[in-house]
């Protein structure tokens, strides 16, 4: 590498920088005014507490130091604290396959929606407080199994692979489906609480994102979307997790293919329960939808107008191409069908109300007959006959329909004060009425 120096040319004499310089660029120009700056920034800002306080460099160093320690801490009790179970602090390490492992760590709240960062605060809240050194320098000597479960819980949920196995099987997650109960409310319940059952599916889910459960107003695309999509679930839930150990001996294959095989078959089996359980969950859902019900409706209204439309044409067309006489003679035809239908129609609707009608009558027959006639041991044929004659009379003063309420009022009872207090019920009623005089009534007025 090679090194050339070239002097610069020295000042023309009596130069000065006042006077004689002149900007050849607006940048340098602007850059030569004069300007009132004002001081800000994080290195002011400190000065400023130095100056205000009297503290020197390291004191107020060591001062910021404690009050960020300070905050640290009421930033893990702040979102990941709660109440310590003594029946989780009583786990025993050897059984961290089924201790809930959000639940040592204390975010129970959180579950499958917690983030590393959170993770790693809560861990390291109940490393500070259950730690066998701390433990022992407050005098509590009980062992540390609590402590193992504390790391099994971070080794399992900081590992993506570890905690996406014990997700798959954590029901903890799970949102139950509506109860009949639940849903009576009405209102925007069924919407609100089913959705927040797909919410908690949608964890599951290979494809994001996942559709939205809607409401009420949702668009029937929306709904068949989410419909199509809930049908098609593609489920990332393996249940390795409840997988039975593999024996790590090399010498014993055979024992070891054969726990494998029943780690798959269970696995398997598992998948098969699972997807059923979703699609109850869907086919309910699918059959309360109202959405669904009304789109249907919509649906089938719009088919119908079409079709009647098409058909009122056809029919326009051919009555138009068809002759005068022929079409007096089809009018007459249908006229007479109709005629014939209607005469039909009539005759069973009388037969049936007739029939309705003498079995609504020996109901309330039977029911004095069960009363025994509404008198103490054996009725005597006066007393038969005038009850009789009340019932027929009372029969015959409603109409249809208020006898059939009356039958099925009676009907199915056997105890003879509820049947006559049905009897005494329609007695005053008629009576109040003036539809029958007390005068005419033998015995229900006695």
């Amino acid at each position: 590498m090679t090194t050339i120096t070239f002097p610069l040319p020295s000042l023309p004499q009596g130069w000065a920088a006042e006077k004689d310089f002149k900007p050849v660029d607006k940048a340098i120009k602007e850059a030569t005014l004069e300007r009132t700056i004002e001081p800000i920034g994080p290195h002011f800002l400190a000065h400023a507490r130095r100056t205000r306080h009297k503290r020197t460099f390291s004191e107020d160093d060591r001062i910021q130091a404690q009050e960020r320690a300070k905050k640290v801490e009421v930033d893990d009790d702040s979102d990941i604290s709660e109440p310590e179970d003594p029946m989780t602090l009583a786990l025993q390490a050897k059984d961290w396959k089924t201790q809930d492992h959000y639940k040592v760590l204390g975010l129970s709240k959180y579950r499958w929606r917690a983030t590393e960062d959170q993770i790693k605060r809560a861990h390291r809240k109940k490393v500070l407080r259950h730690h066998p050194d701390k433990r022992t320098s407050s005098g509590k000597t009980d062992d540390d199994n609590f402590f193992k479960c504390i790391q099994k819980a971070a080794d399992v949920l900081l590992d993506p692979i570890k905690r996406r196995q014990f997700d798959s099987v954590d029901e903890e997650a799970d949102v139950e489906p509506p109860t009949k109960k639940q849903l009576a409310k009405g209102g925007n319940t069924f919407y609100k609480l089913w959705g927040n059952v797909f919410k908690s599916e949608a964890r599951f889910s290979n494809k994001k994102p996942v559709p939205h459960f809607g409401d009420d107003k949702s668009t029937k695309e929306e709904v068949e979307e989410f419909y199509n999509f809930w049908y098609n679930f593609d489920s990332w839930r393996t249940f390795e997790y409840l997988d039975e150990d593999v024996p790590d001996d090399t010498e014993n294959r055979d024992q070891k293919r054969h726990t494998e095989r029943k780690n798959a078959n269970a696995r398997k089996k598992k998948k098969i329960e699972d997807n059923a359980r979703l699609r109850k969950l869907l086919d309910d859902c699918l059959a309360a939808d109202e959405r669904i019900k009304r789109f249907q409706k919509e649906a089938s209204a719009a088919k119908n107008k079409k079709r009647l439309e098409r058909e009122a044409a056809e029919k326009k067309a051919a009555e138009e191409a068809k002759a005068q006489k022929e079409a007096e003679e089809k009018a007459a035809k249908e006229a007479e069908e109709k005629a014939k239908a209607d005469r039909e129609a009539g005759k069973k609707a009388k037969e049936a109300a007739k029939n309705a009608a003498k079995k609504n009558k020996r109901v309330l027959r039977g029911s004095v007959k069960d009363a025994n006639y509404f008198v103490a041991g054996d009725a005597s044929a006066a007393v038969i006959d005038a009850v009789t004659k009340d019932v027929d009379l009372v029969a015959s003063k409603i109409d249809t329909d208020e006898l059939a309420a009356l039958a099925g009022k009676l009907n199915g009872l056997k105890l003879a004060d509820e049947i006559k207090s049905v009897w005494k019920g329609e007695v005053e009623k008629l009576v109040s009425a003036g539809r029958v005089k007390e005068s005419e009534l033998k015995a229900f007025n006695a």
